[in-house]
């Protein structure tokens, strides 16, 4: 399955494509019983789409049997023993992905000139990205984490390591080493050589940075570095070798403790969004505001949900999930037209908005 979505990937997932584009969305499950459902139901969407492709005058017979491949090709990559809440394949003339999501999304099939992205944006959003970067004197690793764990990111040049042949070897013998470890020129340049490689990540995907080591490497970094210094430090030696289990749990506490002061920040800015009158709630007044860029600030309860009917004039109808028109992914596609004209999106604990009824903003005008 792919990695973490960069706006680099993002773009690339967004570009026209040579008709059809083939999107297919299906719901999964973490746990039994729940999850014995998802092979079947991915099969037999699966099918839909190649039903699909098979009706549709538009696709000559060669680009549909290509399209086809590329489907079975994407089932053989599909890992439903580390299944998340939901599944989304691409498939294309020539090229097919599969992304696992940590967030529902809706059964569909769509054939398009474009992949539909709006799930795996909105599931970005709610998933509160971060990077750890992990430092020794022979090894720096870089993590790439969400909400509830960690993944060694091979992005960029990372892992950096260099060899311990350019150690010297009476200055490994003597006792109390690590502090002249960290003072040696290679271990500097190599540090140093870390620093570059972190800020070209952080160009191409700009997140939250925390730095791992022993305080003399984080203070050596702090010295030849530049883009790590209003990182969040933590003072835990190790974790460029370690496991991702052991670097979550070492920035775990801190991680939640950024997520309490993010949503506690929201809460005190929508109340102050309610004394001027820049204050907005229901899906109906925010699918508008959105496509009107008005939005500055979204507030997303986790696991909020609704489905609405097609549009009936200027507004969104309620609907029955299943229905012919139903919409059911209407706050994924908020969330995305939000973050499209600059807004900021934050995901908070469920029955943090009260009577907001899941989801409220905070306008611009």
């Amino acid at each position: 399955m792919e990695p973490a979505l960069s706006p680099a990937t993002l773009t690339e997932l967004r570009r026209p494509r040579p008709y059809p584009a083939v999107s297919v969305l299906t719901p999964t499950h973490r746990r039994e019983p729940d999850n014995a459902q998802d092979r079947v139901r991915l099969r037999n969407v699966v099918a839909e789409a190649k039903r699909q492709l098979e009706a549709d005058p538009a696709v000559a017979r060669e680009r549909r049997m290509d399209v086809a491949r590329q489907l079975d090709q994407a089932l053989t990559e599909v890992d439903l023993a580390h299944a998340e809440d939901g599944l989304v394949i691409y498939a294309a003339p020539g090229e097919h992905q599969v992304w696992s999501l940590a967030r529902p999304v809706p059964e569909r099939v769509v054939l398009s000139d474009t992949f539909l992205t709006r799930n795996l944006v909105s599931a970005q959003a709610a998933e509160r990205t971060f990077w750890v970067l992990s430092l020794s004197a022979d090894r720096v690793a870089l993590w790439s984490g969400g909400t509830d764990r960690v993944t060694e990111a091979h992005t960029g040049d990372f892992p950096l390591a260099r060899s311990r042949d350019n150690f010297d070897a009476e200055r490994q013998e003597r006792i109390g080493d690590l502090p002249s470890t960290f003072r040696d020129e290679g271990t500097r340049q190599f540090l140093r050589e870390a620093d570059t490689a972190m800020s070209a990540v952080l160009r191409d995907d700009e997140r939250p940075l925390y730095v791992t080591g022993e305080p003399a490497a984080l203070s050596l970094l702090d010295e030849v570095g530049s883009v790590t210094k209003d990182a969040v430090h933590v003072p835990h030696g190790g974790l460029a070798h370690g496991t991702p289990e052991t670097v979550w749990q070492a920035v775990r506490p801190l991680v939640d403790a950024e997520a309490r002061k993010s949503t506690a920040s929201v809460a005190r800015e929508l109340e102050s969004a309610r004394g001027r009158r820049a204050f907005a709630a229901g899906v109906d007044e925010l699918w508008r505001s959105a496509h009107e860029g008005r939005v500055r600030l979204l507030a997303v309860e986790e696991n909020y949900q609704v489905t609405v009917g097609g549009e009936g004039g200027d507004h969104l109808a309620p609907a029955v999930s299943g229905d012919l028109d139903a919409r059911e992914d209407i706050v994924d596609e908020i969330v995305e037209q939000c973050l499209e004209t600059g807004a900021d999106v934050r995901f908070v604990p469920d029955g943090t908005l009260g009577a907001a009824d899941g989801m409220a903003a905070v306008l611009r005008y």
